[in-house]
């Protein structure tokens, strides 16, 4: 596995300080995120799963703990939509130059609008997916917001 990804190489790019760290991906599991965490002894709310959605047809990644669900309703009034829907996972590929289970909020092909879950930014560290399956990099939550001008709000169910 390389630990040289379009995601790690975005954040180096950026300066930012973080660490990759490689676990056994089940293709199988229900939670990738939670298969993340568990591989990685880590708490779920530390371990932040990478998803993208559609808010008033647009796209937008949202980061939030593998234990949370997304609210649609939250997630499209946090960026002042009307309307949101998970993007189905070959446009989420497209999109985004990566295989669903390895998808980065780092890296992606094209630059689209990122919103984080605020309770992330109370931990000292986590993880997001490091832009391949089985890969993660540790950093600082407000590393994450400030790589990608994230908008920071409550957007989990």
């Amino acid at each position: 596995m390389s630990k040289v990804t379009p995601a790690t190489r975005a954040l180096a790019a950026a300066g930012v300080v973080f660490t990759v760290h490689a676990y056994d991906y089940d293709p199988e599991a229900e939670s990738i995120g939670l298969q993340a965490a568990s591989a990685l002894g880590e708490d779920p709310a530390r371990v932040l799963k990478t998803l993208m959605a559609l808010v008033d047809d647009k796209p937008v990644c949202v980061v939030v703990p593998s234990d949370r669900e997304v609210s649609m309703k939250k997630l499209a009034a946090a960026i002042g939509g009307k309307s949101a829907q998970m993007m189905k996972p070959p446009e989420a590929e497209r999109v985004t130059g990566f295989k669903v289970g390895g998808i980065s909020p780092f890296g992606q092909r094209r630059s689209v609008r990122t919103v984080i879950e605020q309770s992330a930014l109370t931990l000292d560290h986590v993880y997001v997916n490091g832009g391949q399956r089985g890969l993660q990099a540790r950093l600082k939550p407000a590393d994450v917001r400030d790589v990608l001008k994230a908008v920071v709000a409550d957007v989990v169910a």
